[in-house]
């Protein structure tokens, strides 16, 4: 039985990595990715093709016999307010790749009206639930709704968002922890294009919770010599022309230009931003694709990262219950 039970760990572990590879390819082909030219996008996609179907046949081989091994689902669970329709497009993507590659997820919808007590009893609830393994709150809550509340009502173990105080302070203390989705796909496709960071410098625009911070954690991992930049900072221009890598999380549409990046710079673009001319990024893509080594497109770039890392999030989390 305890053979079977570390074969099964050790499938969920390669499973972890093709949920990765899988849901970047059928994200960069569904958003044309390729048609930017983007030698980083592309090494991805081939490397995605090679990993991927190796691993997906011995899953396909052993995953049902999961079943008979009497362990607790693998559950993504999403609760859900009234949020914008770009916002919903997003999470019923989250939502479609999870059942896609094999989780049972399940949404839960509230009105914007819903009380906050209501909230933290279903929390509560699910915490309690065995066979739930993750729990995900849509952010951003509605405005009678308290954050950091229904963020620490959340059993770390089950905080598949990774923005539990415990998980943050693991993360900067350098312990196991879940790490939040969006800064650990970014940090996944840096490591693509460059394996070691050591000595390298990094800028990272903006210094929110959600990105900027665990960001420059994961990158200080790595050593890297981090710079964290935000709205008040000095000549933000002159930090970014000294950067190996930057990543641009600050919610200004096209704020980085061509002329702020040296030349094979790498630079991650977590922005999201509507404008008359659609939806781009925090960083002026037509520009600093001139210079950069690798960039990321908006849409298609982080996104599809962010939903890869939330299921390996929720997979870890699965794991890590079963010890």
């Amino acid at each position: 039985m305890i053979a079977i039970f570390y074969l099964v760990l050790q499938i969920l572990k390669l499973y972890s990595y093709v949920v990765i590879a899988n849901v970047i390819v059928s994200w960069l082909i569904a958003f044309n990715v390729l048609n930017t030219q983007n030698r980083f996008v592309y090494a991805i996609l081939e490397l995605s093709y090679k990993l991927t179907e190796p691993f997906l046949n011995k899953i396909r081989r052993f995953l049902p016999n999961l079943g008979s091994l009497d362990i607790s689902p693998i559950i993504l669970l999403l609760l859900i307010w009234f949020i914008e329709m770009c916002m919903k497009l997003y999470v019923r993507n989250k939502e479609k790749s999870a059942n896609e590659v094999g989780l049972k997820s399940e949404v839960i919808k509230y009105p914007d009206t819903v009380e906050e007590k209501t909230v933290l009893e279903k929390i509560q609830e699910l915490n309690s639930d065995e066979t739930v393994s993750g729990i995900l709150v849509q952010l951003p809550l509605p405005k009678h709704i308290d954050k950091q509340k229904v963020i620490e009502a959340i059993d770390p173990s089950k905080d598949v968002d990774g923005f539990h105080p415990m998980n943050v302070g693991n993360l900067s203390s350098g312990y196991e922890s879940s790490v939040p989705c969006t800064p650990l796909g970014c940090y996944l496709l840096i490591k693509k294009i460059e394996p070691n960071l050591s000595g390298k410098k990094a800028v990272v625009v903006g210094r929110s919770n959600l990105n900027g911070k665990p960001m420059t954690q994961l990158l200080l991992k790595e050593n890297c010599t981090v710079t964290i930049t935000h709205s008040k900072t000095k000549d933000l221009k002159a930090e970014c022309l000294e950067a190996d890598i930057i990543v641009a999380a600050v919610g200004i549409p096209e704020l980085v230009r061509g002329d702020w990046v040296k030349k094979d710079a790498i630079v991650i673009d977590v922005g999201i931003n509507k404008t008359d001319n659609g939806i781009v990024g925090d960083v002026h893509f037509d520009e600093v694709s001139k210079n950069a080594k690798a960039l990321t497109p908006v849409p298609g770039g982080v996104g599809p990262m962010t939903i890869a890392c939330l299921l390996k999030n929720t997979i870890d989390c699965f794991k890590r219950s079963q010890i």
